[in-house]
C-alpha cells in the first residue's frame, strides 16, 4: 500500500504538543546554557613566549598581559615607591587588623611613635642596627616592620621557629621584639649561648610575669612595647632620610629542602612588586576593595605571607590570620591545618571573610567536609553534582544557581558558618594542589580557585592560575591522585624558563619539561654561604649588596627555584609529579 505525501503531513493535537515541547527544550538549552565567564580565546594563550631559545633550555615565558617587550609592573600604584607608601593617606575609612579597628592615619601615627621610641630607648642606629622580629602575626608585627623600614633599620624574620637558634648564633641582632609568653624561652637561649660581654635589648609585646622579669640578667635590657610607643608619643618624632626603592629593609630566613638555613634580602621594590602581583590576580570585574576581608594561613615571617598582609594594608581591607600561622609557641603544640584552623580567624573581631589565602591541606579539609554534608541530601546531591560539573566544564561557576540553593548553600553553612555566603575567592599557595581536587573544590566552594606556585625567595606568587580558568587538563594516561593541578602562567612581574629540557622532544612538538628558573622585580637576592655562616659579611642596607662576592644566583639574575615543571600548550605551567 503506497503512502502519499499528504498522508505524512497530517497533524493532530499530539503532534503540535510534541513540537511545542521540543521547541521549548531547544530554546531553554540554547538561552539558559551557562556561558563561560571568560572567552576561551583568552585562555588559549596565557604566556607570551620568546621566539628563540638556548640549547638545553626552553624559551623565556612571560605573562601574556605583560608581554615580552613591556616593562614589569613595579608597584600597585604610581605613588607607591617604598614600604611606607603602601599605607595610603587617601583611605580614611577604618578597617580591622586582627582584633584592632584602626584607620590609616592612626596606623601611621603609631608607626611614627614606635619608631621614635625605639630609636631613643634601644639606642638603635639608622643603617647600622638590625632588629629580629620574633613575633607571631599581629598588628605589632606590621607596626614594627613599617617603623624600622622608615628609619632604614633592616628587620630579620624567620619562616620557622626552629631557625631561631642558628640565626641568633650567626646574626646576633641589635634588638629583639617578641611576645611576653615567649620571653622565658628566648632568655634561656641567650643564657645558653653564654656570650661574654654582649648586651641584649628585648622589646616585649604584652605583660611578662614578675617571676620572668626577676630572672632577667643584668646584660639583658627588657623594654615594654607600651613604654616604647608611649615614649614616641611624648617627644617630637624623629625623621630619618627617605629610603630608596632599592634599599634592603628586611632579611627573611628559611630552610631549604635539605634543611639548611637560607636567607634572602627583601628590598622595597621586591615588596611593592609582590603586592602588585597579588593585586593582578583578581579580574577587573572582581577587584579587591575596602569592603573585603582577607584571611591568610601564611605567616608574616615568610615573603609570601608578608606580601599578602601588605596587600590588605594597601587595599584598605580587614585582615587576620589563622591559628596555624603562629610560629612561636610556649606550649609547642602543633596546630592541624584543617577546617577548625580556617575558622580560627573568626576568633578575631573581623567581618566575614571574602578572600581566603589557604594551603592545600586547608582546601582538602574544607572540600571533604562540605561534600560530606552535601551527600546527606541523597537524591538532590546526585543531580546537583552532575549539573555543577557540567557548568564548570562550560567555564561557569556561581553560588547563585538552583543547585546551590537546594544543596550546597546549606552544606557550606554547616561547615563554615556565617561566612559561607561571603567567600568569593580562594587562593591556594605554599604547596601543590592535587589535580583530582580542583574540580571538587570548585563545586563545593562555588567560587574561583586560584592555584599559585610560591617560593621563599619570591615575594608574592611566582605563578598563578587565571581566576576564571576552569579547564581540566587531566589525561587518561596519568594518575590524577599523583599529579598536580596547573599553576597558570608567570605572574605579571615574573619571567621564567626551564633548564635541562630535551631539545629533540621540544623540536618534535612535545611539552617542555625541566628545572624552573625565574627572575623579575619580586625575586629577592639570596645571602651567600659566607654571609649565612658569619655576620662579618652582612647586608649593606643602602646598596642591597653583600660584602662577600658569592651569590646563589647567576650573572643574569636567574634564580633556580628547584621545581621540575612542565609547560602546557596554552602557556600554563604545571609542577611535574
Amino acid at each position: 500500500m503506497a503512502f502519499s505525501i499528504s498522508d505524512l503531513l497530517v497533524t493532530d493535537d499530539l503532534t503540535i504538543l510534541l513540537g511545542l515541547i521540543a521547541g521549548t527544550v531547544f530554546l531553554l538549552r540554547t538561552f539558559y546554557r551557562p556561558q563561560p565567564l571568560v572567552h576561551p580565546i583568552l585562555l588559549g594563550r596565557q604566556s607570551e613566549v620568546a621566539k628563540v631559545r638556548n640549547p638545553g633550555e626552553s624559551a623565556v615565558y612571560r605573562n601574556y598581559g605583560t608581554g615580552l617587550m613591556n616593562r614589569f609592573p613595579l608597584r600597585p600604584h604610581k605613588d607607591v615607591h617604598v614600604l611606607s607608601d603602601l599605607v595610603r593617606s587617601d583611605l580614611e575609612a577604618p578597617r580591622t587588623l586582627w582584633s584592632t579597628k584602626i584607620t590609616n592615619a592612626a596606623l601611621q601615627d603609631r608607626v611614627a611613635s614606635f619608631g621614635t621610641g625605639l630609636l631613643r630607648l634601644a639606642n638603635l642606629q639608622t643603617q647600622e642596627s638590625n632588629v629580629l622580629l620574633l613575633l607571631n602575626d599581629c598588628i605589632e608585627f606590621l607596626i614594627a616592620d613599617l617603623a624600622l623600614s622608615s628609619h632604614s633599620i633592616p628587620s630579620m624574620t624567620l619562616a620557622a621557629s626552629n631557625l631561631l637558634s642558628p640565626v641568633l648564633d650567626t646574626h646576633p641582632p641589635s634588638a629583639i621584639i617578641t611576645h611576653a609568653e615567649f620571653l622565658p624561652t628566648l632568655l634561656e637561649l641567650i643564657y645558653d649561648a653564654g656570650e661574654e660581654g654582649r648586651h641584649h635589648t628585648i622589646v616585649v609585646v604584652g605583660e611578662p610575669s614578675s617571676r620572668v622579669m626577676a630572672s632577667v640578667a643584668s646584660k639583658v635590657k627588657v623594654l615594654l612595647w607600651t613604654d616604647v610607643e608611649r615614649e614616641g608619643f611624648k617627644v617630637p618624632k624623629i625623621m630619618s632620610p627617605l629610603p630608596k626603592p632599592s634599599d634592603v629593609f628586611s632579611v627573611s630566613f628559611f630552610a631549604d629542602s635539605d634543611g639548611h638555613v637560607q636567607g634572602t634580602q627583601i628590598t622595597h621594590t621586591n615588596i611593592t612588586a609582590g603586592v602588585a602581583a597579588i593585586h593582578a590576580l583578581f579580574p577587573v570585574s572582581a577587584l579587591l576593595s575596602s569592603l573585603d576581608t582577607i584571611v591568610s594561613s601564611h605567616s608574616l615571617g615568610g615573603t609570601y605571607g608578608r606580601a599578602i598582609a601588605y596587600v590588605a594594608i594597601f587595599e584598605g581591607t580587614s585582615f587576620a590570620t589563622t591559628e596555624s600561622s603562629k610560629l612561636f609557641r610556649a606550649d609547642e603544640v602543633t596546630v592541624k591545618q584543617d577546617v577548625a584552623d580556617v575558622l580560627s580567624a573568626q576568633l578575631h573581631t573581623i567581618p566575614s571573610a571574602t578572600i581566603l589565602f589557604l594551603k592545600p591541606t586547608h582546601v582538602d579539609a574544607l572540600v571533604d567536609a562540605i561534600l560530606r554534608e552535601a551527600k546527606k541530601s541523597l537524591v538532590l546531591n546526585a543531580f546537583a553534582w552532575r549539573h555543577k560539573n557540567a557548568s564548570i566544564s562550560e567555564g561557569f561557576v556561581s553560588k547563585d544557581t538552583l543547585w546551590d540553593r537546594l544543596v550546597y548553600d546549606a552544606a557550606r553553612a554547616n561547615v563554615i558558618g556565617e561566612g559561607a555566603g561571603t567567600v568569593r575567592t580562594v587562593i591556594v599557595g605554599e604547596g601543590s594542589l592535587s589535580a583530582n581536587l580542583l574540580t571538587p573544590a570548585r563545586v563545593a566552594l562555588s567560587c574561583p580557585i586560584i592555584h599559585t606556585l610560591t617560593h621563599p625567595t619570591v615575594v608574592g606568587p611566582a605563578f598563578a592560575l587565571h581566576a576564571l580558568d576552569l579547564q581540566d587538563f587531566s589525561t587518561a594516561e596519568e594518575d590524577p591522585t599523583k599529579s598536580f593541578a596547573p599553576v597558570g602562567p608567570p605572574t605579571v612581574s615574573i619571567e621564567a624558563k626551564l633548564l635541562g629540557v630535551d631539545d629533540s622532544a621540544v623540536e618534535d612538538g612535545a611539552d617542555p619539561i625541566g628545572t624552573l628558573v625565574v627572575r623579575g622585580p619580586p625575586v629577592t637576592k639570596q645571602l651567600s654561604g659566607e654571609d649565612l655562616e658569619s655576620s662579618s659579611g652582612y647586608v649593606n642596607v643602602r646598596t642591597g649588596e653583600s660584602t662577600s662576592s658569592g651569590n646563589a644566583d647567576d650573572d643574569d639574575g636567574w634564580v633556580n627555584l628547584g621545581y621540575k615543571i612542565r609547560v602546557l600548550t596554552n602557556g600554563s605551567f604545571r609542577v611535574a609529579a
